[in-house]
């Protein structure tokens, strides 16, 4: 009887076990099912180990890439479009991991657990990106060949109008590249680097300063350096001495040696508290592409600590978090979490639910960001000059990041425009480029030109 009763649970545990495994199993493929269909090694939807279905289009619906039943592609007949939107879109061997062809290629192939990847007729699915070609060709006008990265992004609805980077080159053609090779050609720089920020992380240090000190009767009297030691490296330099300064002038000059006093007072708690508020230092996900997180060292009580907090020593800043934090600011202190998918459009007319909008947590307290939106409007009128940018509404700050040696700093442009169609923030970073407001400046006026005339 005894023996009989084992078998008995032992029986209802093994029962339990398979209705525990196929529970898990569903929820697997109900989840996960787009995922395991996109395999490449589902020759029904690959050649060659190219996906061989799909469209992907522009916000506007204009052609970038169509997936050929032989394993081709097609892409825009445009040149400069082609070029400007391989970062995003992909290439023809899928060389970009981070590319729509390669990073939503579930999207591409499309599965229900009704019907699988079965459609009607020959239709491909058509997976419509919010980027706009001509965004996207503007930048990489401006850009003119130098390498750096452009973002624009919706910071209310959290759409990417424009996401560019260079060096980029012809989907068609792409280049061979050796296995040390540098360059990041097929890196998409927005998405997936880190550069030394310059003088731009100075807006995160100044959020720090007016939350935790007296920075309405901040006064330096700036001579060109400060010395925080006896030897010439711990001195902190400006371009020239900017005499006299409050703190809305010592951001709008960007003083050097102001900002080092500043990060000293808050301390390196303070500053990298601050920094992960920002979303700095975390990872955002473009549905489902991750973003690199920034890196920082916070060493207290060195001049390594000033350095930080202007910008220098061993920051290194994801230009997609430094946007969003730009939409932070200008929205009031949350942001819209970029994301790159407009919609998919099926086949078969079963409708896909449209991507919407996810807001970050909070990156700046409200009354700070509308301390640091006055402040980025001074820069403008009082430093970069209102009619370089002529009928944007433009809040900004540039950063000239040193390098060190005989290199030319990399250029920097970060901001945002106030305007009811066009709530967008931006990210411009021209590499080696030279001074920031000149560089990356003009880049960022070309680009938002044409996103608001769209």
């Amino acid at each position: 009887m005894r023996k009989l009763e084992r078998r008995a649970i032992l029986c209802l545990l093994l029962a339990f076990a398979l209705m525990a495994g196929i529970v898990y199993y569903i929820y697997e493929l109900t989840v996960e099912g787009s995922t395991w269909v996109a395999s490449p090694v589902n020759q029904h939807l690959y050649t060659n180990g190219y996906i061989s279905t799909g469209s992907i289009y522009d916000r506007n619906g204009d052609l970038l890439l169509k997936n050929k039943s032989d394993g081709g592609k097609k892409f825009n007949s445009d040149y400069e479009i082609r070029r400007a939107t391989v970062h995003t879109v992909g290439d023809k061997t899928g060389n970009i991991l981070t590319a729509a062809n390669v990073a939503f290629a579930g999207k591409l192939v499309g599965y229900d657990m009704l019907n699988g990847t079965f459609t009607t007729g020959d239709t491909d699915r058509k997976l419509f990106l919010t980027i706009d070609d001509e965004v996207c060709r503007s930048a990489y006008e401006a850009l003119d060949g130098r390498n750096g990265t452009v973002g624009i992004y919706n910071y209310r609805t959290g759409e990417i109008i424009c996401m560019v980077s260079s060096p980029n080159y012809d989907p068609t053609d792409p280049p061979k590249l050796d296995e040390d090779d540098t360059s990041g050609t097929y890196i998409n720089k927005f998405i997936s680097s880190t550069i030394v920020p310059g003088s731009t992380f100075k807006l995160v240090t100044s959020a720090a300063a007016i939350e935790n000190t007296d920075y309405d009767d901040f006064h330096y009297d700036c001579d060109g350096s400060e010395q925080y030691g006896s030897a010439s490296v711990d001195t902190i330099r400006c371009t020239y001495a900017h005499g006299s300064v409050d703190f809305e002038e010592a951001l709008a000059k960007s003083c050097n040696c102001s900002f080092g006093k500043i990060s000293m007072e808050l301390g390196a708690g303070k500053l990298e508290k601050y920094t992960k508020k920002a979303g700095l230092m975390s990872s955002y996900s473009i549905n489902g592409i991750k973003t690199t997180p920034s890196t920082f060292d916070f060493p207290n009580g060195t001049i390594n600590l000033a350095w930080t907090g202007i910008g220098q020593y061993h920051d290194s800043v994801n230009p997609c978090s430094m946007m969003v934090y730009m939409g932070g600011i200008a929205n009031g202190g949350k942001a819209a979490v970029p994301r790159l998918i407009k919609k998919v459009e099926t086949p078969n007319g079963l409708p896909e639910k449209e991507e919407t909008a996810s807001m970050t947590e909070e990156l700046i307290e409200p009354g700070t960001a509308k301390t640091l939106t006055g402040m980025m409007k001074n820069n403008v009128t009082s430093n970069y000059g209102e009619d370089n940018y002529p009928d944007l509404d433009i809040y900004a700050k540039s950063g000239t990041a040193e390098l060190g040696g005989a290199q030319k700093p990399h250029a920097w442009f970060v901001g945002f425009i106030k305007n009811k169609n066009h709530p967008y923030a931006f990210v411009v970073l021209v590499e080696n480029g030279g001074y920031g407001s000149e560089a990356a400046g003009s880049v960022a006026n070309q680009v938002l030109q044409e996103a608001v005339s769209r």
